[in-house]
């Protein structure tokens, strides 16, 4: 193989890496709203993101999470694997309406579960919903602004 042709193939498989690496590569990022609260939400929508998730992050902002987006509808379950940050999550269905919030510590392989079948689940730092008021039943908008599931 030539110098040229073995540049290529490097170069190639950098570009593979940083793609597949959401801490690496900008994940796409929608605007939520819980009530008066604005959130900034990257956006994980294909297998590779969601299973990847917050693994690995250092730090959230203090309105910032992630937005899993599932390709069906169920009782999806989450779990803290490789995640230094605790979390909360809130399981939300196709309408926007939360249907189960769960905390999550770090590092840690408990499944979380879904109370009822949904389509999302938005995850942000430690008691943030309940910090600000949002529970079962409380709407998210925005949703409608997400990629579709991959």
């Amino acid at each position: 193989m030539n110098t040229r042709a073995a540049f290529a193939n490097a170069l190639s498989l950098v570009g593979a890496m940083l793609a597949a690496s959401p801490t690496l590569a900008e994940l796409p990022a929608i605007t939520l709203n819980a009530g008066l609260y604005v959130i900034r939400a990257e956006v994980a929508n294909t297998f590779e993101t969601r299973a990847r998730g917050l693994m690995y992050r250092e730090s959230l902002g203090p309105n910032q999470g992630m937005l899993f987006v599932f390709q069906a509808v169920e009782r999806h379950c989450m779990w803290m694997k490789n995640t230094p940050l605790p979390l909360s999550v809130a399981f939300i269905d196709e309408r926007g309406e939360v249907v189960g919030i769960s905390e999550m510590a770090p590092h840690t392989e408990s499944s979380h579960c879904a109370a009822k079948p949904a389509r999302f689940a938005l995850e942000m730092g430690k008691g943030w919903f309940a910090g600000k008021g949002v529970r079962a039943g409380s709407k998210i908008q925005g949703l409608d602004k997400a990629p579709p599931p991959q």
